[in-house]
């Protein structure tokens, strides 16, 4: 192989890598209330529909309880793959997700429609206020909060409609997330 050769495909190799590495933080992060289907290719009695437990797990057979919340479909086949290792000589898994029904954010107090909204996909606060229906006559528009978990921490970031929807801070608008809570006082 000469020179020329190595170095295209050393190019190559990293423009992929890096392809996936990007893919894998874009992939859809599994939430609890999710349900899955776990398979084991050429094993038919490996086959189940598991919900993601509040505890951010599922129970599989052999595998036994596996953490899978905030995980990728393909790094949860990977945990199950290595507990399965004990019991099979070589587990094909696969993991597809069958409904997303942990991926939610809230919306409480003073508008239309509380409650929780499934997020379908990119979701910014304003977006998730309209699909609340919009506020009562009573809400304080300038001193709405967004609580958001990190970790084992809570914050509270602010949101001034007024602001917002007259061009000014649009950096407050920012992307739901699963857990997330819009305040509207």
């Amino acid at each position: 192989m000469s020179i020329k050769s190595k170095i295209t495909a050393f190019i190559s190799l990293g423009l992929l890598s890096t392809a996936l590495v990007s893919s894998a933080a874009d992939a859809y992060r599994l939430q609890q209330g999710d349900a899955v289907q776990v398979s084991v290719w050429g094993e038919e009695k490996l086959l189940q529909e598991v919900k993601v437990l509040p505890d951010g797990s599922i129970t599989f057979p052999l595998a036994g309880r596996v953490e899978v919340v905030g995980l990728s479909t393909p790094e949860a086949e990977v945990l199950i793959t290595e507990k399965l290792k004990k019991y099979l000589p070589d587990p094909q898994v696969t993991v597809v997700v069958h409904s997303t029904d942990g991926n939610r954010f809230y919306v409480v107090g003073k508008v239309i429609k509380p409650g929780p909204v499934l997020i379908t996909g990119p979701i910014s606060a304003l977006q998730g206020l309209s699909l609340a229906g919009g506020f009562d006559k009573f809400a304080a528009t300038d001193q709405i909060k967004i609580l958001r978990t990190e970790g084992k921490a809570q914050k509270a970031i602010p949101l001034n409609y007024g602001r917002l929807v007259n061009g000014q801070d649009l950096g407050d608008n920012i992307q739901l997330r699963p857990g997330d809570v819009i305040l509207v006082p």
